[in-house]
């Protein structure tokens, strides 16, 4: 285990290492991947000391999550910290369905009993929803992760991909521990409104 170096997400969310492993190219999307390399490569993440590693229930129609929990099995549990996109629909042909994302009370307890089945464990830290549906109050989505917050199936709730209002809205309805977004160099868009609300509202 190495010395690096983790902080917090937000006043309330777990504790990361600074560089996490997104698992997506495991299982789609990045061209062919060798299942093999894939599971050597999170285990040399997990003992250089990455403890955050990010899936969604698409990536590969499942089959992220069937990748890494096998290599969970061959850990402790308490190594990863484990964050989970839920909400976008795939069909038979390796294709998205098209918006909007199913994001409903409902969806949220169905995608997470299969998440929960196929890593293996029986909680997950932060559990997400990949976009939002206009069509879906984020009230809703949000009080139904809460509510498997409450049940000890999630540690953690975080959002990805969403404006500042939405932010505002989720917060008041249950702690939120960090949002996904693009934001780089090349792509400043969040620092006009949203990493302000971050900051005030102490969401990572």
């Amino acid at each position: 285990m190495t010395g690096l170096r983790r902080r917090r997400l937000g006043a309330s969310g777990p504790e990361v290492s600074i560089i996490g492993l997104g698992a997506m190219g495991m299982s789609d999307l990045y061209g062919p991947a060798d299942e093999a390399e894939s599971i050597a490569t999170l285990h040399a993440a997990i003992d250089a000391g990455v403890n955050l590693v990010d899936t969604a229930d698409f990536y590969g129609s499942g089959h992220n999550e069937l990748l890494i929990g096998r290599v969970l099995r061959e850990r402790r549990r308490d190594e990863v910290v484990l964050s989970v996109k839920f909400g976008a629909r795939r069909t038979p042909d390796g294709g998205f369905q098209a918006a909007p994302y199913d994001v409903s009370a409902a969806a949220v307890k169905d995608r997470l009993a299969y998440s929960l089945r196929r890593l293996g464990t029986d909680h997950i830290d932060i559990y997400r929803p990949s976009r939002l549906n206009p069509q879906v109050p984020i009230e809703e989505t949000v009080g139904a992760l809460l509510e498997m917050q409450q049940a000890g199936y999630i540690r953690h709730i975080g959002l990805s991909e969403v404006g500042a209002d939405s932010i505002r809205r989720a917060a008041a309805v249950a702690p939120i521990s960090d949002v996904q977004i693009e934001y780089s160099l090349l792509s400043r868009g969040p620092e006009a409104t949203i990493l302000p609300a971050l900051r005030e509202l102490g969401i990572g």
